[in-house]
């Protein structure tokens, strides 16, 4: 098992913290973190009467 570096551990944490929709994808080479991609998704509540108006 690989350690972590504490630095990107924490790097990690940020990019989940306070996250409501989305994904965090980590990339791995020879055993070592390259990568840290995050994707953040804003989703909209629909009001049926709204889009009922709008058709």
């Amino acid at each position: 098992m690989a350690v972590v570096d504490p630095i990107k551990a924490n790097l990690i944490l940020s990019a989940l913290k306070d996250m409501e929709y989305g994904s965090v994808i980590i990339t791995v080479h020879d055993g070592i973190i390259t990568q840290i991609d995050k994707t953040e998704k804003t989703r909209f509540g629909i009001n049926k009467s709204v889009s009922k108006e709008q058709k």
